[in-house]
């Protein structure tokens, strides 16, 4: 089976029991993790130290983990848990999140994923109801002054939010925007939206 054909079988057993539709934007405890690439349990920082960067790294990693060929690019958003969601089994999958599920943001790390890891597919995954969508640079810029002052506002001036006013089209537009690097030639990059409502994710391209 297919990570595409994964992705969809696990979605319509989820969505069938899925009871969580109306959780709040905002994450209820309030506080972030931000963790590093990891595919076994074990920091890749390990197989750093264990193995040197040449033409025999991606062998040496493939002997330790096996055939790992799938990298997930999707949101941060407290409401999605993305290996019940999505079928992904722990250690069979880099999910890559950020804010919007954005693959420009998450550009290195699928770069490192693919390049140094062998992973050969992405599943680019936004949803419904993303915060990204309710707001532009402007806006995210004034928040910062009014919340944290002049001199953080200034620290946040040339930052590029990554939002986008409309969700499928998003979708679409980052699919195509990987597809077009020659850094991600025979790699196979689709996209889906997730539905936060229903828990069903339902492709897009």
């Amino acid at each position: 089976m297919s990570a595409k054909q994964a992705l969809v079988a696990s979605s319509s057993k989820y969505a069938a029991s899925f009871t969580q539709g109306d959780l709040a934007l905002p994450p209820s405890k309030q506080y972030a993790v931000v963790g590093s690439l990891n595919h076994s349990g074990r920091a890749v920082v390990d197989d750093l130290q264990t193995a040197s960067i040449t033409s025999s790294y991606l062998e040496q990693v493939m002997l330790r983990y096996g055939d790992l060929t799938l990298s997930t690019v999707t949101c941060m958003d407290a409401r999605i848990d993305p290996a019940a969601a999505f079928g992904i089994p722990l250690g069979s999958a880099h999910v890559i999140r950020n804010a919007g599920g954005s693959a420009r943001e998450a550009f290195r790390s699928l770069v490192i994923s693919q390049q140094l890891l062998g992973t050969k597919e992405v599943l680019l995954i936004k949803h419904t109801g993303c915060g990204m969508l309710t707001f532009d640079n402007a806006a995210a810029r004034e928040v910062v002054k009014n919340n944290a002052g002049p001199d953080a506002a200034k620290e946040v001036n040339e930052l590029d939010f990554l939002t986008f006013p409309q969700l499928e089209e998003a979708v679409s537009e980052e699919v195509n925007w990987l597809k077009s690097k020659v850094v991600e030639k025979g790699i196979d990059v689709s996209g889906w939206v997730y539905e936060v409502e229903t828990g069903k994710t339902r492709s897009v391209t």
